[in-house]
């Protein structure tokens, strides 16, 4: 069926039902709802070309992928990235992935746009003053940032979770439990994230009078052997700690194996807390012994992105709005009173 052929049918013009496809906003939501089951309904599918001829768009996402010898590219990229394709593919959107020197992404950036090959950008793993964050923002091109960027003069759309809120509450209750030594295995202590994730946990040690002892922060690369490894330096050094807030169940995976090999227990000789983006394969309440987890689903985090995205795309949304998400945080059997 071809785009005459549904407007036909529909007794709608062939510019309403196009508009209505393209998500054009002064398409009301009932035409567009209606257009949408009827082409669905009959497998209409439109003409990348002539689409892009008639509304200037390309019906496509773009996602600088940084490479080289140093990138690593880990499950939690692939979770989000299986969010985004989930809804871009139920709202015939596709994504590019266009490759780029690691430390030169600006210029993937500005040809990709310039070229006109995609209708919008995200941006993850954002840093302090991310280079690329100011870039886009110059470009004219819509655009989210997955996570946040901090250091700058100006607002910008993004979709991020709390996570210095997250980590202040899951040592707040190490605290109240009557731990004083916190151990923090944290991701890269480049990006934001992981900056925000310290920042909680030392507000709640203050918030006690207490602090965050340097010799107890890791930043690794979140592996399940970087997390064993973290763990074995943790616990073999004097003045160990009682407590370790993890920033992934990967890591988690080598927290529990490090334990287990020097013979200790959890929670009898430590409590663990770690940070679930909720993996199908990998589930906290699996764990020899339930872990208890500040919880936040990574791949609906890349469908919200990709939603939001083909929002700014058809002009429903516009402006600079961030959205913060709350974390849950989620009580199982590995958090302990601190041993005597």
């Amino acid at each position: 069926m071809n785009l005459k052929q549904l407007a036909h049918m529909l007794a709608l013009s062939q510019t309403t039902v196009s508009r209505a496809l393209n998500g054009y906003p002064e398409v009301n939501e009932e035409t567009r709802r209606r257009v949408m089951d009827a082409a669905k309904r009959h497998g209409y599918r439109p003409n990348p070309s002539a689409r892009r001829l008639a509304t200037g768009k390309t019906g496509m996402i773009g996602y600088v992928l940084p490479t080289g010898a140093s990138v690593d590219i880990d499950p939690h990229f692939v979770e989000f990235l299986s969010g985004l394709g989930d809804y871009a593919r139920s709202h015939e959107l596709d994504l590019v992935l266009s490759p780029a020197d690691a430390d030169d992404q600006e210029t993937t950036y500005r040809r990709i746009v310039a070229n006109r090959q995609v209708d919008a950008v995200y941006i993850s793993s954002p840093r302090p003053a991310d280079r690329r964050v100011a870039l886009v923002n110059t470009l004219g091109i819509p655009f989210i940032v997955h996570g946040r960027s901090e250091g700058f003069d100006f607002d910008y759309p993004f979709t991020d979770i709390d996570n210095e809120g997250a980590f202040h509450e899951a040592s707040r209750l190490l605290i109240q439990l009557g731990h004083r030594r916190l151990a923090l295995i944290n991701g890269d202590d480049r990006e934001t994230f992981a900056i925000h994730r310290e920042r909680g946990v030392r507000r709640a040690l203050a918030a006690s009078a207490l602090a965050l002892d340097e010799r107890h922060v890791c930043s690794v690369v979140m592996t399940e052997e970087n997390g064993y490894r973290a763990t074995r330096r943790l616990l073999e050094a004097g003045d160990a700690p009682t407590a370790i807030v993890c920033s992934s169940l990967i890591m988690a995976l080598g927290v529990v194996r490090a334990v287990r090999d020097l013979g200790l227990t959890i929670p009898g000789d430590i409590s663990l807390i770690a940070h679930d983006d909720v993996f199908p394969w990998l589930r906290p309440e699996n764990f020899s012994v339930p872990l208890s987890t500040t919880r936040s689903s990574i791949r609906l985090a890349g469908a919200r992105v990709a939603e939001r995205l083909a929002a700014r795309i058809s002009g429903l949304e516009e402006g600079a709005r961030g959205e913060v998400w709350p974390v849950d945080l989620v009580v199982r059997g590995s958090v302990a009173g601190a041993p005597a």
